[in-house]
């Protein structure tokens, strides 16, 4: 199988202080030492925005309220609530902002949404950019219960906003290479291994509606499910059967390349993300959200990233990544690659922790 994916007074007190000390003749020591310069913000790439994201999120705890990557500067932006924690920001390398909302509240406001009765159609997420939870409404959401949510949403205040969506909030279970299952179709995500044995990873949701899966329509097995998780998480993991198929660690770019993937990692908002699946092939974007909630009809997915990737129904398992770094496994969304939408990924690090496995 050519599957690449299996693969934010007291001056003029101070200034008449200084003339009394000059007036009196008296020096101070070191008084004409120059002063530390501002350190000068770095320009990172993607993935070294990322780690420097989680090390400083870290160190650094409650004094920080979320960050984005902002691709024009190429600089990391990180949301301070203090002077003294912008500071430490800015000599890590770092462009601080001071913003309103810690990160604290706004985890306080999506965990209260998430203790109300879910309501299909609808999902929320953190945005640094904003210092807010936003939570989007499909097309799907009217009357009573668009009325009941934004109820919801005013009560929470500055920590949260309320967006429309156009489309319609779904898992994309008809979809880089295709892997099949009685007559239903879904795309391969990267391949792994886990106790020396190759496996490969794919959405939750196909791997809990077939467990034999073929490279061709209505072909032989070539990979058994051995666990999937849907609703909860979305994610699945799939052993090879059929030994005779190569397994590379690398995505189908579908122009004749591939892209070797290499390692694991979260993304930052803001960061430039490609996604590889077998109905519309590739496309790339920009992350928008993390530790997303989309409440599907079939149930609640937590812990996502959301994109503005587009993608359609048989791109699902299908490969988000970054250079080659593995990202996220498509789980759904709204929209399409003709007028946009929005899109939900499992982040791959998680899979692999739940697993046991590896990338390779």
């Amino acid at each position: 199988m050519k599957h690449r994916q299996i693969t934010r007074r007291r001056t003029a007190l101070a200034a008449a202080g200084a003339a009394a000390v000059l007036a009196a003749g008296v020096l101070l020591p070191h008084a004409n030492a120059a002063q530390p310069s501002t350190p000068t913000p770095k320009a990172l790439a993607p993935a070294a925005a990322a780690q420097l994201a989680g090390d400083l999120t870290s160190r650094l705890g409650e004094g920080t309220a979320g960050s984005y990557y902002d691709t024009k500067t190429q600089q990391l932006i990180v949301n301070v609530l203090s002077t003294d924690t912008g500071q430490k920001v800015q000599e890590a390398g770092a462009v601080p902002r001071t913003v309103r909302n810690s990160l604290a509240e706004l985890h306080t406001s999506a965990k209260t949404l998430g203790a109300q009765p879910r309501i299909p159609g609808t999902s929320w997420s953190i945005d640094p950019r904003t210092d807010q939870v936003v939570v989007t409404a499909d097309s799907t959401v009217k009357g009573a219960q668009l009325d009941r949510l934004t109820t919801a949403v005013k009560t929470l205040g500055t920590t949260t906003r309320l967006q429309r969506s156009a489309g319609r909030f779904t898992p994309f279970v008809a979809g880089g290479d295709a892997i099949f299952a009685n007559g239903a179709r879904c795309s391969l995500g990267f391949n792994v291994v886990k106790d020396g044995q190759p496996y490969f990873l794919t959405a939750g949701h196909c791997g809990v509606a077939f467990k034999s899966w073929s490279d061709s329509s209505g072909g032989k097995e070539i990979g058994s499910v051995e666990a999937a998780t849907f609703p909860g998480h979305d994610f699945a993991l799939v052993k090879y059967t059929d030994t005779s198929v190569a397994h590379p660690s690398s995505v189908d770019l579908y122009n004749g390349n591939t892209q070797t993937i290499t390692q694991a990692g979260d993304p930052t908002v803001g960061q430039v993300v490609q996604r590889s699946g077998s109905t519309t092939q590739v496309h790339d974007g920009t992350v928008t959200g993390l530790d997303a909630t989309v409440n599907y009809q079939e149930g609640s997915v937590t812990g996502l990233i959301q994109t503005n990737v587009c993608a359609e129904p048989g791109d699902s398992g299908g490969a988000l990544f970054s250079g080659d770094t593995a990202v996220g496994l498509t789980s759904g969304g709204s929209g399409n690659c003709t007028n946009g939408g929005e899109t939900f990924f499992q982040p791959v690090t998680a899979a692999l922790t739940a697993f046991g496995a590896q990338i390779g």
